[in-house]
C-alpha cells in the first residue's frame, strides 16, 4: 500500500482541477488580480500560500479538540497571521526586493479566505495529516492559476519570464520583434487578469461538463 490512500490523493489532487479554489469555489481573487503582472511574484505567492496553509491546518487540526468554540476565529487568526509574519520576515531577509513587490499583499494572506476557510471547513473536522494534504493541495490549486496567469501577462504584457526576455529585444528589433510584434500593455493591467482567469474559467468548464451541470 502507497503512502497515500486514494482518499488521501484526491485531497490534493481535487483542488488543482475539478474544485479549484479560484476557478471553482471563487476564492482568492484579490490576489490573482493584484500579483499576476509578473512570474516569480505569482511564484513566491504561491510558495508563501503553500507553507502558511499547510502549516496552518496542522496547527489547527491538532489544537482543534481544546479550542473554545467561541475563539476559534480569533485563535485561527493568531496562527495564520503568525505563520505569514515569519514569511514576510524571510522575504525581506533574502529577497527584498521582490517583498517590496509583493508589498502589502503578503500581509493580506492573513485574510485569505481559502485559508480561513480550509481551517474552518476541514481542519477543525480531522487529523494533522489529512489536514496536511488538504492545506498543500489547496495551495496548489490556488498557486496554479497564478503562475499560469503570471505567465501570460509577463509573457504577452512585457515579453519577459522571470524577468528574462524571450521574445527578442524591442528596442534593438530582433526576434519577433524584428516582424512587427508590440507588447500587448493592456495584460499589465488588474483587469487582463481578470479575464484571464475568466478565460481558465471557461476552459476548464467547457472540458468538464459535470462542472458546468453542478454550477
Amino acid at each position: 500500500m502507497g503512502l497515500l490512500s486514494k482518499k488521501d490523493s484526491k485531497l490534493i489532487l481535487d483542488p488543482l482541477a475539478d474544485n479549484n479554489p479560484i476557478t471553482i469555489q471563487v476564492l482568492g481573487i484579490c490576489s490573482a488580480l493584484a500579483i499576476t503582472a509578473e512570474l516569480e511574484a505569482s511564484i513566491v505567492m504561491t510558495i508563501s500560500v503553500l507553507f502558511v496553509l499547510g502549516v496552518g491546518n496542522v496547527v489547527v487540526s491538532l489544537m482543534r479538540n481544546i479550542i473554545p468554540s467561541k475563539i476559534r476565529i480569533i485563535v485561527q487568526l493568531v496562527v495564520v497571521a503568525t505563520l505569514v509574519i515569519i514569511v514576510d520576515q524571510v522575504l525581506k531577509a533574502f529577497a527584498y526586493e521582490l517583498s517590496k513587490t509583493l508589498s502589502v499583499f503578503v500581509g493580506l494572506i492573513i485574510t485569505n479566505c481559502i485559508i480561513m476557510g480550509r481551517f474552518e471547513a476541514f481542519a477543525l473536522g480531522n487529523g494533522p495529516w489529512k489536514s496536511f494534504l488538504d492545506g498543500i493541495g489547496n495551495a496548489l490549486g490556488y498557486g496554479l492559476i497564478l503562475i499560469i496567469v503570471g505567465f501570460f501577462r509577463e509573457l504577452l504584457g512585457s515579453g519577459t519570464l522571470l524577468g528574462i526576455p524571450v521574445l527578442g529585444d524591442p528596442i534593438a528589433k530582433t526576434g519577433l520583434y524584428s516582424i512587427g510584434y508590440e507588447n500587448n500593455g493592456f495584460m499589465l493591467l488588474s483587469p487582463m487578469a481578470l479575464v484571464t482567469v475568466g478565460i481558465i474559467i471557461w476552459v476548464q468548464r467547457s472540458r468538464n461538463k459535470a462542472l458546468i451541470e453542478e454550477n
